[in-house]
């Protein structure tokens, strides 16, 4: 984990990282049928226990009880699955458009050496895979992983990665590069496509060029 030196006009911070697969955000992350469903639901509890607290889906008052997509919804009868960042503009927190798509957008999610380096939920971030020889842009699009090692199911499909969901695969080695850029993000601008997030990291001179010999 070091600072790092680019030719970006904005400051960067970068650290390595294995990167497990992140699929909140998505409408159809959570739902009742787990077999067409981009994870188990128990990945949506701490602790990845049924038993365990709910944070990857709104529920109801008890804390229990998923709060379900309605008729005009994406996925109707999947569960509203939500991202620390989330487009401010909808007030509605039962719009499943609100949250930041994990099967369209690049996200990261921000764990302690982020936190440490000021980095904060919507900035953005370049990513690179010294297998795949790739490079993305990205945004810190969650929360709740100390770590910092977890990325949206766009973000390792990008990469070059053949994953198609959140359930079991992972980048299990220790060859990703993460590089943030801390405080790129002030206005909290939000991205529904991927197209749009690059588009905007290139407008501000951000940098995704990364050694080749890492």
């Amino acid at each position: 984990m070091t600072s790092a030196q680019t030719n970006s006009p904005h400051p960067s911070v970068e650290m390595r990282a294995f990167l497990h697969v992140d699929v909140d955000g998505a409408p159809n992350a959570y739902g009742p049928n787990e077999s067409k469903a981009l994870d188990y639901e128990k990945h949506a509890h701490v602790g990845s226990k049924l038993s365990g607290k709910v944070v990857g889906y709104l529920t109801e008052k008890d804390h229990r009880t998923p709060v379900r997509q309605g008729p005009n919804d994406p996925y109707p009868g999947y569960y509203i699955s939500t991202t620390a960042f989330y487009d401010r503009s909808i007030d509605n927190e039962h719009d499943p458009r609100r949250y930041v798509d994990a099967a369209k957008i690049n996200y990261l999610v921000l764990g302690n050496f982020g936190i440490h380096n000021h980095v904060k939920i919507g900035d953005f971030a370049a990513v690179y895979s010294s297998r795949t020889r790739k490079s993305v842009f990205a945004i810190v699009g969650d929360e709740g992983n100390a770590s910092g090692c977890e990325g949206s199911l766009a973000l390792v499909q990008s990469l070059g990665y053949p994953i198609t969901d959140g359930k079991e695969d992972s980048v299990d080695d220790t060859e990703i590069t993460i590089r943030y850029f801390p405080g790129s993000n002030p206005n909290h601008t939000f991205f529904h496509t991927q197209a749009k997030l690059d588009a905007a990291a290139k407008a501000l001179g951000l940098s995704k060029q990364f050694d080749e010999k890492r």
